[in-house]
């Protein structure tokens, strides 16, 4: 293995630091390496390209040295570092709550075409894990409150520590219960999850990343994936106002089977919107930004 910690300036550790994740065969070695570095020599992405020279420091050698060997064991970048953006924001992230991902962008996109830049609405986030559904969508229209819950206290305790980073405590709330367990009937405009779906049979299978490091209560979704749903589905129905809007995250196999759950619990023009990769990942009555594209601002 190349010995990461020999590096001398930003260039040769970053060189040397991805030389060491590639030949473990991690994915994105280079990005996964820059993003380690940045942090370890305390410097920019831009540092890295117009000031290569700069020389990292013994102790800097060491932070970047432990990063990697963590990484090599396959904890993701984000639980090393304890920070994973998401969106347009930054949030802190434990073990206790999913690391957010880019896939579930796809419902940004979807509440981003559903509601105007300054219109008022008021939105729950089922299953809030690290809040970065409902924090991104408060981050993005000003005039929006909301409320996250989930069972874990932990992760809503990692929620409330975003919402107050990000500036946004003022706007919503955090509540421990059982998806929408005590809400009242028609109370959001906007009702948005992205719960475990993951088939139990299937997570022995995971990556090692996904498998060790994120909580298998966000990830396990009964044999089938779709226990949750079941679920979703009536509560959903029960707590959205009339003419609102929900969008659940689903796997890319699940699309007709969500469908048909919210359809039997009384949703009409329910659509599946496919991400970025051209893979089934939402649920949703709102618009496609697949056919409808958000304009540029």
């Amino acid at each position: 293995m190349t010995d990461a910690a020999s590096a001398r300036t930003l260039l040769t550790a970053w060189k040397a630091a991805t030389a060491d994740l590639k030949a473990a065969r991690i994915d994105s070695p280079s990005i996964d390496a820059r993003l380690l570095l940045e942090v370890a020599a305390d410097c920019s992405r831009t540092d890295i390209l117009t000031d290569p020279y700069r020389v990292v420091t013994d102790a800097q050698r060491a932070v970047l040295d432990g990063y990697i060997a963590r990484r090599l064991k396959r904890e993701p970048v984000s639980k090393i570092l304890g920070q994973k953006g998401f969106w347009k924001i930054m949030l802190n992230v434990t073990p206790d709550v999913l690391s957010p991902r880019a896939d579930t962008e796809a419902l940004l996109d979807v509440i981003m075409l559903a509601y105007a830049p300054h219109e008022a609405f008021t939105m729950i986030d089922l299953g809030t894990g690290s809040g970065a559904i409902l924090l991104a969508t408060l981050a993005e229209r000003p005039a929006a409150k909301g409320v996250g819950t989930d069972i874990s206290t932990e992760a809503l305790a990692v929620a409330r520590e975003n919402a107050a980073n990000l500036d946004l405590a003022g706007r919503c709330d955090f509540i421990r219960t059982e998806w929408a367990t005590g809400f009242a009937e028609h109370s959001f405009d906007l009702v948005v999850s992205n719960p475990p779906y993951i088939p139990s049979g299937d997570i022995a299978g995971l990556d090692p990343e996904v498998r060790e490091h994120d909580p298998h209560l966000a990830l396990d979704g009964g044999e089938d994936g779709l226990v949750a749903y079941r679920e979703l589905a009536p509560e959903i129905m029960r707590i959205l106002k009339p003419g609102g809007t929900f969008a659940v995250e689903i796997g890319r196999d699940q699309g007709p089977q969500v469908k048909a759950l919210f359809e039997d619990a009384g949703f009409e023009n329910v659509i599946v919107v496919k991400d970025l990769s051209d893979r089934d990942r939402v649920v949703t009555n709102g618009p496609n930004p697949r056919t409808n594209p958000i304009p540029k601002m």
